[in-house]
């Protein structure tokens, strides 16, 4: 994957940040988090290839979690981002742990990542994979109607939002445009099924955040971190679900900043 068409939003000043999105996301999810942020770091938000703006790499070419860790380490190299931190969600989540093991990070914030489910959960994985190449067969216009329907539209409020009974939460749908066969979003789902974090070193401070409402992703994952990063800060992000940016901004803003502030104290001690 080429990094050089990755695309990017750049503001702020400061060490850089960059903040990596979830599986079918954009780099507009962050916004909400980026207002308490920018005013302390350069804040970098990209939309992962295949995802946004970014183009997919050619079918039949490889696209897991590991192609897309090289195209974001190529990606830091070619803008300059010497170490910068790191925050993601989901998809993102892993490849800024991934990262984190190849030294690139400063340091490493996550909020539900892929790669830590176990047992019942990693079965609901796989079983999502399966529906997902099954909806994607299905025609177009008929997928608009089934999402806009009033028992998908509540399903998506459940699986997506912390709260659904929040106003907010009243225009949440599933994006079943992203679900063709062939679309960034089924080739990838295979790869995320099979990814477990495997425990290796990460020489930067990390924070693992994850939401106790996360029906997508089950907070029992977190147990499963604690093992495999021993040293990571973890944290339960009261009310959230699985996209807590769009839950709770303000407190994904405090945890970044916090993990972040953590690391550069450390550059700086003396020995």
């Amino acid at each position: 994957m080429d990094p050089t068409r990755i695309a990017f939003e750049r503001r702020g000043t400061g060490r850089p940040l960059v903040l990596l999105h979830g599986l079918g996301d954009r780099r507009q999810c962050w916004r909400a988090v980026t207002a308490g942020l920018v005013g302390e770091y350069e804040v970098v938000c990209v939309d992962l290839p295949g995802f946004g703006a970014s183009p997919a790499p050619e079918p039949g070419d490889p696209y897991d979690v590991g192609t897309l860790t090289d195209a974001l380490q190529g990606f830091c190299e070619l803008h300059g981002l010497d170490r910068p931190h790191l925050a993601g969600n989901s998809l993102g989540g892993s490849v800024a742990l991934e990262l984190g093991v190849r030294g690139v990070a400063g340091s490493v914030t996550v909020f539900s990542p892929v790669g830590f489910s176990a047992g019942f959960s990693r079965s609901g994985i796989h079983a999502f994979g399966a529906l997902t190449r099954l909806v994607a067969r299905v025609p177009g216009p008929l997928k608009e109607r089934i999402a806009d329907s009033a028992p998908a539209r509540a399903l998506a409020r459940a699986v997506l939002r912390g709260n659904p009974s929040t106003p907010e939460a009243r225009s949440v749908r599933f994006g079943v445009g992203a679900l063709e066969p062939g679309s960034p979003f089924v080739r990838m789902m295979p790869s995320v099924a099979e990814y477990a974090f495997t425990p290796r070193s990460l020489d930067c401070p990390v924070t693992i955040a994850w939401g106790d409402r996360d029906r997508t992703l089950s907070p029992s994952g977190a147990v499963c971190a604690r093992r495999r990063v021993p040293h990571a800060r973890m944290v339960s992000l009261i009310g959230s679900g699985h996209i807590p940016m769009a839950d709770d901004p303000r407190t994904v803003a405090d945890h970044i900043r916090w993990t972040c502030r953590t690391a550069d104290r450390d550059r700086v001690l003396p020995g």
